[in-house]
C-alpha cells in the first residue's frame, strides 16, 4: 500500500531475460502486485519470472503468458484488465528492460493519490541532459511524435508522448474500453486520445532517462514514424468526431475543416504557379493572389482551431 492506496505494477516483457530480475527486485515494498505479461518470449524470460515467483510472498508476482506476440499495447492492456478486475487503486506501467527508475514512482503516484490528476505520465525530455543520454534518432523522432500527439490528443501541455512510464487511476481503467487499445508501439498515443475524449486529467512528471544498461530495443523509430503519423491522423479525426460533434458540438470543427480545405487548395495552386514560372518566365497575378489567400486564411483557420482546442482542454492538466 502507498498512502492507503493499493499499487499494481504492470511489466510488459518480450525477451527480457537479461534485466527482468533487476526490474522486479528494485520495486519498492509498497507495491502490492507485480503483473508480468510475457508477450510470447523466445528466451528464458518466463523461466526467470517463475523463479522470482517462488521467492515472492503471497502471490505478489502474477505471470500472464501470451501464446502469440500481441505487441506492447496488447501486453499492457491485459495487465490493465487484471488490475481493473482486482480493483487495484493505482496501476503503474514499467518496461521489462530496467529503463524506468523506481525512485520516480512516488512522483507519479502522489498526484493521483491527492486527486490532482487521473493519469500521470513520465517525461524524459524535461532534464537538460536528455539530449546527451537518449540516442539522437530516438530523441528527434520522439520530439516529432510528441508534437503530432499534442494536436491529435488535445493535451497540449504533454511532452514525450512515447514514454511508457505511467500511473493510472482505477477510474480510468473502468471507463475506457481496454479491448480497443492500440496493440503496438502507438499505444501511448492512442490512450491519450481516449483519455481526452472522456476529459480525464493528465499530468507530465519529470522522470530520469536511463539508457545503455544492456537493454535491447526492438523499436526502429525511423521505420515506425510514418505508421504512427497515419495513426495519429486517424486518431485526430476520430477525436474531433467523438468529442466535438457527437458528445458536445464545438465550432472549432469548422475552423479545422476550413483550414484543411484551403491548405489542400494551395497545393495545386502552388504547382500551377511554378509550372507557369518555368514555362513562361512569369507568374499569373490571379494565381499568386489566390495562393496567398488560401495559405494565409488556411493557416489562420488552423491556428484558431488549435487555440480553441487548447482553451477547451486547459482544465485537463
Amino acid at each position: 500500500m502507498y498512502r492507503d492506496k493499493s499499487i499494481g505494477v504492470v511489466i510488459p516483457a518480450y525477451n527480457e531475460e537479461k534485466l527482468i530480475v533487476r526490474v522486479i527486485e528494485t520495486l519498492p515494498d509498497y507495491v502490492d502486485q507485480i503483473i508480468v505479461i510475457d508477450d510470447a518470449s523466445t528466451d528464458d524470460t518466463v523461466k526467470i519470472v517463475k523463479s522470482c515467483q517462488k521467492h515472492a510472498p503471497n502471490d505478489k508476482i502474477i505471470l500472464i503468458m501470451h501464446d502469440v506476440n500481441q505487441g506492447v499495447g496488447g501486453a499492457i492492456s491485459d495487465g490493465y484488465k487484471w488490475c481493473r478486475d482486482h480493483k487495484i487503486d493505482i496501476v503503474v506501467v514499467m518496461a521489462g528492460d530496467a529503463q524506468m527508475d523506481p525512485k520516480d514512482l512516488p512522483s507519479l503516484l502522489d498526484p493521483i493519490v491527492e486527486d490532482k490528476t487521473d493519469y500521470a505520465k513520465g517525461n524524459r525530455l524535461f532534464y537538460g541532459n536528455a539530449w546527451n543520454i537518449i540516442p539522437k534518432v530516438r530523441y528527434l523522432g520522439n520530439a516529432a511524435l510528441s508534437l503530432l500527439t499534442k494536436i491529435a490528443s488535445g493535451y497540449w501541455h504533454v511532452a514525450d508522448s512515447q514514454c511508457g512510464y505511467t500511473a493510472t487511476s482505477l477510474k480510468v481503467l473502468e471507463t475506457i474500453d481496454l479491448d480497443t487499445i492500440y496493440r503496438r508501439y502507438g499505444m501511448p498515443n492512442d490512450l491519450l486520445v481516449k483519455l481526452n475524449i472522456y476529459n480525464f486529467r493528465v499530468k507530465d512528471i519529470p522522470v530520469t532517462p536511463i539508457y545503455n544498461i544492456g537493454e535491447i530495443s526492438g523499436i526502429k523509430i525511423e521505420r515506425i514514424i510514418f505508421t504512427l503519423f497515419f495513426l495519429l491522423v486517424k486518431l485526430f479525426i476520430w477525436r474531433m468526431k467523438e468529442k466535438y460533434v457527437i458528445r458536445d458540438f464545438h465550432p472549432l470543427i469548422f475552423f479545422y475543416f476550413l483550414a484543411f480545405l484551403l491548405l489542400s487548395i494551395s497545393i495545386p495552386l502552388t504547382v500551377k504557379l511554378f509550372a507557369f514560372w518555368i514555362q513562361y518566365g512569369h507568374i499569373p497575378r490571379i494565381n499568386s493572389l489566390a495562393l496567398m489567400f488560401s495559405l494565409i486564411m488556411g493557416f489562420q483557420s488552423l491556428f484558431f482551431a488549435m487555440l480553441f482546442d487548447m482553451e477547451n482542454n486547459k482544465e485537463l492538466k
